[in-house]
């Protein structure tokens, strides 16, 4: 075997308690013009003011868009840099959930190289580098704060659409746990598990790096060295501490815990990619209308079930991180097996739903959302057991009626 290894990540990651407040020092470096994009609810909260002040006392001047929607709607992009245009940034800083990194991904792309916000849809399409970006997360799930992803709800499309770019890749990432306290509970357990459901899927993920171009031709290439380092730290931590943060959102440790998961998981799918829990989650999201953490973390078991035939030794050392202890005389398949058990416990745990069909999925589009799954290659082409339709279709079936081995067929 020859050893293969690729990651994208930003020029400066800064993660602890605190490291809110020195975001003044870290914008300064870029200019002295910020055009901030949030939403309402944190624009509303006693931190934003904290950390506009700072921002302020350090003599950054700064433009603040407040009203970043859930998806990032692509018409809302559009509306955000026409404020911004005449401000002429030196620097964009997201600061609130993923979509609200996202927006900051956005405006930064389009401030930098005009056109329209479909145009850039798909890999490597950005032309070149945008200005800089800070990321400063408040939730610990989509760890689009490392990522090189941006990802938008088109009117002119049923299903989400990404744009994927190391261009894209922020500037710099600051992640603060004590930002995420005030995170409830349902929000803390969907973003956890959209985090873990990211660092399974591409430590799972498909080998394929005996290409030497294939991280040049595509953003997303497969499971390597490096991945899975980052994979494996996300797994630990997450295992060990998200539901404690779900239980008890005031435990500073596992508040931290949580957050570092996310960040390292997005260092680890932010190259390698996901796979088959995300390509039904897209389709089930636009029926369903429910939370992307929620139904990718609502797939993850059955698609691990359905991946024991390619990945066995994988999903027996996620479960290795997640904490379980190899019995004696345990052999491969045992353990990962229990593996799929305990992240099914876990997220039993912690009220994520267990069905596809509690998840509010009609029976009649079980067929058209295994065809939407399927036609997502990028994440299809990374699973480690491939698909046909009449595969993804019991997949689908299976999640649905909470059917676990009938994904073994």
């Amino acid at each position: 075997m020859t050893l293969f290894a690729a990651a994208r990540l930003p020029r400066e990651i800064l993660f602890g308690k605190g490291q809110r407040r020195v975001l003044p020092a870290v914008a300064a470096k870029y200019g002295r013009r910020a055009f901030v994009c949030t939403d309402e609810r944190f624009a509303a909260t006693s931190q934003f003011a904290e950390i506009l002040a700072g921002l302020h006392d350090t003599t950054i001047e700064t433009l603040v868009y407040d009203r970043t929607l859930p998806d990032v709607p692509r018409d809302s992009v559009a509306a955000c840099i026409a404020e911004a245009k005449t401000f002429k940034p030196d620097m964009v800083i997201g600061i609130g959930g993923g979509s609200c990194l996202d927006m900051a991904k956005c405006a930064a792309l389009l401030l930098s190289h005009g056109g329209k916000l479909e145009n850039y849809y798909g890999e490597f399409k950005v032309p070149g580098p945008t200005l800089p970006v800070i990321a400063v997360p408040t939730t610990a799930g989509t760890g689009s704060e490392v990522t090189p992803v941006a990802v938008i709800s088109d009117p002119d499309r049923t299903l989400k659409v990404g744009i994927a770019s190391p261009h894209l890749i922020a500037a710099v990432a600051l992640c603060d746990p004590d930002l995420t306290a005030t995170c409830p509970p349902f929000l803390t357990a969907i973003a956890g598990a959209d985090a873990l459901t990211h660092a399974i899927e591409a430590f799972t993920a498909a080998k394929r790096g005996a290409d030497p171009h294939l991280p040049q031709q595509h953003v997303f290439v497969g499971k390597s060295a490096l991945t899975d380092h980052f994979a494996l730290l996300a797994i630990r931590l997450l295992g060990r501490s998200l539901e404690k943060a779900y239980r008890d959102g005031s435990d500073e440790n596992a508040r931290a815990d949580v957050m570092m998961g996310a960040l390292a998981a997005g260092c680890a799918f932010g190259t390698a990619g996901t796979a088959a829990a995300h390509a039904v989650q897209y389709p089930v999201g636009a029926l369903t209308h429910t939370p992307h953490g929620l139904g990718v973390a609502t797939m993850l078991p059955y698609v691990m079930n359905y991946n024991l035939a390619a990945a066995a030794a994988e999903i027996a050392e996620v479960g290795t991180a997640l904490g379980l202890s190899p019995l004696s005389g345990r052999d491969v398949d045992a353990l990962a097996h229990a593996t799929i058990r305990e992240v099914s416990r876990l997220f039993g745990a912690i009220g994520i739903t267990p069905t596809l069909a509690k998840l509010g999925l009609p029976e009649d589009k079980i067929d058209w959302t295994a065809e939407q799954a399927l036609g997502i290659d990028r994440l299809i082409k990374n699973n480690p057991r491939p698909f046909d339709l009449a595969a993804m279709r019991r997949l689908v079936r299976a999640a649905y009626d909470g059917d676990m081995s009938a994904t073994m067929m």
